[in-house]
């Protein structure tokens, strides 16, 4: 790995921080001055003004230069970055807290549509998710197929120049915020599993789709349970070949996995509590003991280590290599290292990180991270869990046995 800039590379990354300096709305300057995470796909729909025009206005920045999605090829109105410099705007992105533009709809299905999809279904869709016109859901997981995929059961019948769609899905992150919905469904139920599905793109306000909230544990409403009854959606929304719908899920272009982002989220997150610490708030909240100070110690090491294993993954892809279980480690790394940092700072306040209240004033930092203990239960599980991941380190990396 090399750890510094080319000359090339450095100019770009001046070039990247000089253009989120001069046009990220001020709104997402302050949050990210406060630590608090910044939802696009949520501002673009608020009823809030400041939101709302904070949304299409960085929208709007970002199209200019065509930064909306980066890993795509420019002649789909992407930027056609390098993988090393797509990993250098991730950066810059997140040392700012910038939020990104354009949600799934850039990271899936946008990639999913340049390989598979016809000339009009890219024609319609690739501009509206560039724009930010559009914002779009994923429906995949159901109640009886989460990891093993491949088993949903939600089906779409063919009648005439239509599919019939009935099912459900769960965990359909920010369907109430979205536009479009593109969903998987079994078209062949008497072929093999991965054989039989169909994947399809369309308004998720077509008659029959509902929308029903799951708010999880920490009170945040991020994802929903969706349900399909007899929802008729017209043939051309069918992307590739019937029944060939798992391949077209399983497509991605963009192979910048590296997941820097977190890393320097982590940082961030450790930063505002070592300032927080020097507070007179904080202070008189804070038990620091020595072993209060290893721990915070040991998550400071964790996100250099973290920060290395993204910039190994990235290293790799621009070499010319698919990082295989190298982005698994980074995964289960980084999952953990969310959660630790939560009980880290939890532990810091000792009692005092018992308060949740983030308007009473009496809370450290908000009750930021009794709010992030709360809602990092959930990381180790999602995207596949720890277990998982350690399958595949031990199988693909080190060469173990299945057992």
């Amino acid at each position: 790995m090399d750890w510094a800039d080319t000359p090339e590379q450095a100019a770009f990354r001046a070039q990247v921080h000089d253009m989120i300096e001069n046009n990220l709305p001020q709104r997402y300057k302050k949050m990210a001055a406060d630590d608090e995470s910044s939802g696009w796909q949520s501002d673009r729909v608020s009823e809030n003004p400041e939101a709302k025009k904070a949304a299409m206005d960085w929208a709007s920045a970002l199209g200019e230069k065509g930064w909306v999605a980066p890993h795509w090829p420019s002649e789909f109105g992407g930027a056609g970055l390098s993988s090393m410099e797509q990993f250098i705007y991730n950066q810059e992105m997140a040392l700012s807290g910038a939020p990104g533009v354009g949600g799934m709809g850039v990271q899936m299905l946008g990639p999913a549509l340049i390989v598979h999809g016809s000339e009009e279904q890219k024609a319609e869709h690739l501009p509206k998710i560039l724009s930010g016109e559009v914002a779009w859901c994923q429906g995949y997981s159901e109640p009886g197929a989460g990891s093993d995929l491949a088993s949903l059961q939600t089906r779409a019948v063919r009648d005439g120049d239509e599919y019939v769609i009935n099912g459900q899905k769960i965990w359909t992150s920010g369907a109430h915020t979205a536009d479009f919905i593109f969903t998987m469904a079994r078209t062949d139920p008497e072929a093999p599993k991965h054989r039989g599905i169909s994947f399809f793109v369309f308004d998720k306000n077509s008659p029959g789709l509902t929308v029903r909230p799951l708010i999880n544990m920490g009170w945040e409403h991020g994802f929903n349970e969706t349900f399909f009854e007899d929802v008729r959606v017209p043939a051309s929304a069918v992307v590739g070949e019937e029944n060939r719908g798992w391949y077209v899920g399983a497509t991605l272009l963009d192979f910048e996995r590296s997941n820097i982002s977190g890393a320097i989220s982590s940082r961030r997150t450790i930063n505002s509590l070592l300032e927080y610490i020097e507070t007179d708030a904080g202070s008189d909240k804070a038990q620091i003991t020595e072993s209060t100070r290893a721990s915070i110690a040991d998550r400071y090491i964790e996100t250099e280590v973290q920060f290395n294993f993204s910039l190994r993954i990235i290293s790799m892809t621009a070499a010319g290599q698919i990082p295989n279980y190298e982005a698994s480690t980074s995964k289960l790394f980084n999952s953990e290292l969310n959660q630790a940092l939560a009980r880290t700072g939890i532990g810091t306040f000792g009692l005092h990180g018992n308060l949740w209240d983030d308007e009473s004033g009496r809370a450290p930092l908000n009750g930021r991270f009794t709010q992030s203990y709360v809602s990092t239960l959930s990381s180790t599980i999602a995207g596949g869990t720890s277990e998982i991941q350690r399958n595949i380190i031990a199988t693909r990396g080190l060469g173990l046995p299945r057992g």
